[in-house]
């Protein structure tokens, strides 16, 4: 992994390829571990770069005063430290959160979006007492040892139909979750609603989701969908939460099809 200070905190990445830069977004509980697939199979064709977000994976853990603004300041002024000039944008869950919050405060800083598994935030996207559900359980799960929360997250992430090899892959990278970074990223996601944002954006945007989600499910889709202007929206077959994790083919041919649309 490649590493560089951003700030005052150390910001660890991945890179691959050579071409059109396309950033890519991991969510809570996660790093960019979870994009293994594809920063292996779309890098023929794209420079491809996952940032460990603060609070996860190999970078610094952030001010616990953070909230979605403060990541999208980050992640610009990542993009910039990097020497990435319009890239394209693919967020996941919290990810997809966080492109949109990037594109609210930086809005020429973004090519296109992906935005897979993503709300408008939970308060955007959600019930205000399933809000309420998920940043209890997500800030009480935080302080507890890994092994006794990190299996019941599961079946929300995955199908029952995932290989076992799969979800021992995706349990160990989550196993190596830190509290703060789950407690921060739990804020942030939970209290932004960017439902403001949705029909301001103008770059071409792409919306992948799984018809087995049960986190972001189809009303939450089809919701954004309306909002954003001229936005595609493809549901991914038989898979949940992670899709690009469990149908990393499908997913990859959608959005190397997708980014190859987009004008140069």
């Amino acid at each position: 992994m490649d590493q560089i200070e951003v700030g005052r905190l150390n910001i660890a990445y991945r890179r691959a390829g050579q071409g059109p830069a396309l950033l890519l977004l991991h969510g809570a509980y996660c790093d960019s571990r979870v994009w293994r697939w594809q920063l292996e199979e779309v890098s023929d064709d794209f420079t491809v770069l996952a940032w460990d977000a603060p609070g996860c994976g190999m970078s610094s853990d952030p001010p616990e005063t953070w909230r979605l603004t403060e990541y999208a300041n980050c992640l610009a002024a990542f993009i910039e430290a990097v020497g990435l000039e319009r890239p394209h944008v693919l967020g996941l869950s919290f990810g997809a959160v966080l492109a949109q919050g990037l594109y609210r405060e930086h809005p020429n800083v973004v090519k296109s979006l992906v935005l897979a598994s993503a709300y408008a935030g939970w308060a955007g996207s959600l019930t205000p007492e399933v809000v309420e559900q998920r940043l209890r359980q997500n800030l009480n799960d935080a302080g507890l040892p890994p092994q006794q929360v990190v299996a019941g997250y599961i079946p929300g992430l995955l199908t029952e139909e995932a290989p076992r090899t799969l979800v021992d892959e995706v349990t160990a990278m989550m196993m190596d979750f830190r509290p703060v970074g789950i407690r921060t990223l739990t804020h942030a996601c939970g209290e932004a609603d960017l439902r403001d944002v949705l029909p301001q954006i103008e770059v071409p945007t792409l919306l992948l989701y799984g018809d087995k989600d049960v986190r972001s499910p189809l009303s939450v889709a089809e919701d954004i969908h309306i909002r954003i202007p001229n936005s595609k929206l493809v549901l991914i077959p038989g898979v949940g939460h992670l899709n690009n994790v469990e149908a990393p083919v499908r997913f990859n041919a959608e959005v190397r099809s997708f980014l190859k649309s987009v004008p140069t």
